[in-house]
């Protein structure tokens, strides 16, 4: 665990850096292009003049703290990089970095935990910015019941339990639509984050083995397709599901904000009928 969540847990920041107006310029400057922003469309979101988000830019103005954070906001920099932009610039992070088993986090693990048994027996369980399994219910532990234990071993991530060639891959019936759904949302955290460990996860996983499943038979004219469903074998039987993913609204810690819950929805009668006669 980083020493800001400590320095931080009491609302006292780290001890800032010597940072540099060029640094945080520079930095700034990369996130504007990677969101393919203009100096005058982000000075006008900021209240701003393309002008001084140049000499910002060119390192011939330092921005003060409360601009750094206007910028990082209107760029949807993750919070985690708002700490580095805060530390480029000479300030102090602004926002900690609490373990999930720190006393400070008890409403938060017991409302996640109640969140998840109300959804019982459907199956949810939250991730983190690596799909690292932070809490799952029984809808889950069932799904995944007869995997091989290299990998239910902790850390469990969802892309290796969902894409590898040993986990559940081999029981989804629309693998290729699914991975390649996967892959895709992986592709987006990883243009928004600049995450190196998502990255070397990604490729990772792109990398496993894709055997053909075979045709999948289910009727389509059964259930209308709103939205991409799973369709996983499980004890004999198709089970589909719809994917719903959410996050905090406005999260003042990073912990907080790389956290992810995901519910698999029951996306026809059988399935529903199916899990509530199991729980």
């Amino acid at each position: 665990m980083t020493t800001l969540a400590a320095d931080r847990r009491n609302g006292k920041g780290a001890a800032p850096r010597a940072g540099t107006a060029s640094e945080v310029g520079a930095l700034l400057r990369g996130w504007r292009e990677e969101r393919r922003v203009s100096q005058l469309e982000l000075a006008l979101r900021a209240d701003s003049s393309a002008r001084h988000i140049s000499f910002v830019e060119t390192g011939r103005s330092k921005p003060s703290e409360e601009f750094v954070l206007k910028l990082a906001e209107h760029l949807d920099v993750p919070v985690r990089d708002r700490n580095a932009l805060l530390l480029a610039a000479g300030y102090a992070p602004r926002f900690p970095q609490t373990p999930l088993d720190d006393p400070s986090m008890d409403a938060l693990r017991a409302g996640l935990d109640q969140l998840l048994q109300g959804y019982e027996p459907f199956p949810a369980l939250v991730v983190d910015a690596t799909y690292d399994v932070v809490a799952a219910n029984r809808g889950i532990a069932a799904l995944l019941d007869g995997l091989p234990g290299h990998l239910l071993a902790p850390p469990l991530n969802a892309m290796r339990l969902v894409l590898h060639p040993e986990g559940l891959a081999p029981k989804i019936r629309n693998l290729r639509e699914w991975r390649g759904h996967l892959l895709h949302q992986m592709e987006r955290q990883i243009a928004l984050q600049r995450s190196g460990a998502l990255r070397a996860l990604y490729e990772e996983v792109a990398a496993y083995p894709v055997a053909d499943p075979g045709e999948d038979t289910a009727a389509d004219g059964q259930v209308p397709h709103f939205a991409l469903p799973l369709r996983i074998e499980h004890e004999g039987r198709v089970l589909s599901f719809i994917s719903s993913i959410s996050t905090f609204n406005t999260p003042m810690d990073v912990t907080v904000a790389e956290l992810a819950v995901e519910t698999l929805l029951p996306a026809d009668p059988a399935t529903v009928k199916y899990l509530q006669n199991q729980g």
